[in-house]
């Protein structure tokens, strides 16, 4: 490269190392032109210095003094700098990826199909078109003073826009990972979605054991295999209760619809916790009329408040969204983890370099320790790659928003462009008797996150922590003594089945991902690119850390969502 094509962002080590003999031809120049200055006149041989006496003379023979070699401290410094400059070159010399949008936001002048909870909405439910124009315009200015500038239409805040600007220093940068495009507003894809999202509402009350025999997941599982798009894992051509609201990973249909990491004991420290968790009562929806659905979309504080239903283990849709409400961002894995430390040496992976040493043990490198801050490490950079998207890619529109269309198409008779396999689904006439409103009965009194939906972030956590664990663990391994809740989710009864880490490690991710389309606030391809998203976060940060410990490692091994083998 020229000099004329260098700029400061190419600037680098080696770069600079290569103008160290350059520079030293020039302090040498300078010093004999110093010399010269005082030279005598052109022609005639300078004065010879005067010896003392008391001075021996130099032995032209004796070797000049080495300079000392380098401490081990200054080698530990420069192996260091060396392991961080080697990481960041190579995620910059990754391509550039695209981020392709769905054409929404430019497709409709009243931006209703895209995000717009929190801000101020007109009276049936649109967004004041300027107050949308500033929260765009901060998201390209970027300035603290244009987010400061986002008007609200209530009291709820918009959940964390600048994070989508956050850097990171170990894998990949948020802005450096793609996804495709979201389903269009218009599309039979996201109106299959929609009558999905409906019937995990309509059928939250029913347990996951009598799936098989329930007339309603019968009926659910019918009309979904009517619709024209509908892109969830299948038996055959048709939709299943075995299939049903699953998410079709590898494994992941073995078994109960729940994993075993959310019902097992979790050994924490010097106790066990039991995981039996608060949920909510039957019936129990919120968001229903008009008034109270609008409330949400300016938000403003909930109309109405969730009916405790004491603490179970989890045995239905309902339970599941109601985990999936107040979990910390890797509770699920956290508790994998301790399930799976639990199992002992066995559970480990072949890979893993403490399987052939037979005086040590891992302990802050392939140990307990390790492991755990691996989960919530790699958890924070899933968020981040997840609100990059979200904010300042796709501003996806909740499944909550959508069903005001729906409402105000079949109610009002507004003109919006929606496909006719959502309007005509046997699902909405059992909603509509239920709440006389096409609205989507929501899980939660404060509806969805004041955050857009694409990708969701619980799916995006979830596929990570899932990559390290995978990543860490035998995947063949069969958990031992498999359970399942009962119908009311007050004991577990013996599984008859084998169910291994792989799957239900999978299914884990799935049923983190998924219990948030139970809830009504995501949809089914806002979590299967999220998947994919997660996994990429997590084995390029992976990628990282395996250059930073001292044992005999062959790699990373573990088996991707899309059933391939790596070792990283």
């Amino acid at each position: 490269m020229s000099p004329k094509s260098e700029s400061p962002s190419a600037f680098n080590r080696r770069s600079f190392l290569s103008t160290v003999p350059a520079l030293g031809a020039a302090l040498a120049g300078a010093s004999a032109t110093a010399q010269a200055a005082g030279s005598a006149p052109r022609g005639t041989l300078p004065a010879a210095p005067s010896k003392d006496p008391a001075k021996p003379s130099k032995d032209p023979a004796k070797p000049s003094k080495q300079p000392a070699p380098p401490s081990a401290a200054e080698v530990r410094r420069t192996a260091a700098f060396n392991k961080r400059l080697a990481a960041a070159t190579q995620q910059r010399n990754l391509a550039l990826p695209p981020h392709p949008t769905n054409t929404d936001e430019t497709l409709y002048p009243n931006f209703i199909g895209n995000f717009t909870k929190a801000l101020p909405h007109n009276s049936v439910g649109e967004v004041d078109a300027s107050a949308y124009q500033l929260y765009r315009q901060a998201l390209v200015t970027r300035t603290q003073a244009a987010f400061n500038a986002i008007p609200l239409g209530g009291v709820a805040k918009l959940a964390n826009p600048q994070a989508s600007l956050a850097f990171s220093l170990e894998g990949g940068d948020s802005h450096h990972f793609t996804m495709p495009a979201a389903p269009a507003l218009s599309s039979a894809w996201a109106a299959g979605e929609m009558v999905e999202v409906y019937w995990r509402a309509w059928t939250r009350d029913v347990p996951f054991i009598e799936y098989e025999s329930s007339p309603t997941i019968a009926a659910a599982a019918s009309d979904l295999s009517a619709l024209p798009d509908f892109r969830g894992p299948k038996s055959g051509a048709n939709v299943t209760p075995g299939t049903l609201f699953r998410g079709g990973l590898p494994g992941e249909a073995t078994g109960p619809l729940i994993s075993q990491f959310l019902w097992k004991d979790i050994p924490f420290g010097a106790t066990t916790i039991t995981q039996r968790y608060r949920t909510t009562a039957e019936n129990d929806n919120h968001a229903t009329t008009f008034a109270h659905w609008l409330n949400l979309q300016n938000g403003g504080s909930p109309l109405t408040t969730a009916a405790a239903d004491g603490s179970y283990y989890i045995a239905s849709g309902r339970d599941l969204a109601e985990y999936v409400h107040f979990d910390f961002s890797y509770q699920a894995f956290l508790s994998a983890a301790l399930i799976l430390l639990s199992y002992g040496g066995g559970a480990v992976d072949e890979n893993h370099p403490y399987r052939s040493i037979a005086n040590q043990g891992g302990f802050v490198t392939f140990g307990a320790a390790h492991l755990l801050d691996l989960v919530a490490r790699v958890a924070s950079e899933a968020l981040k790659a997840a609100w990059y998207q979200k904010w300042l890619v796709h501003r996806r529109l909740r499944p909550e928003a959508y069903s005001g269309l729906v409402h105000r198409v079949i109610q009002d008779g507004a003109a919006y462009p929606l496909h006719t396999s959502v309007l005509n689904s046997a699902v909405l006439p059992l909603i509509q008797g239920a709440y006389s409103t096409s609205l989507l009965p929501l899980a939660y009194p404060e509806g969805s996150p004041t955050h857009p939906a694409y990708p969701g972030g619980h799916a995006t956590i979830a596929a990570a922590c899932v990559t390290v664990l995978k990543a860490y663990f035998k995947e063949t391994f069969e958990i031992p003594a498999p359970v399942q809740a009962n119908a009311l989710g007050s004991l577990l009864l013996p599984y008859p089945g084998a169910l291994t880490v792989g799957g239900e490690l999978n299914k884990l991710a799935s049923n983190i991902g998924y219990g948030r389309d139970t809830a009504g606030v995501h949809w089914r391809s806002d979590e299967s690119p999220a998947f994919l998203l997660g996994e990429d976060v997590a084995i390029r940060f992976l990628r990282d850390h395996k250059t930073l410990t001292n044992e005999s490692f062959a790699g990373f091994s573990l088996t991707k969502f899309d059933g391939t083998t790596i070792t990283i």
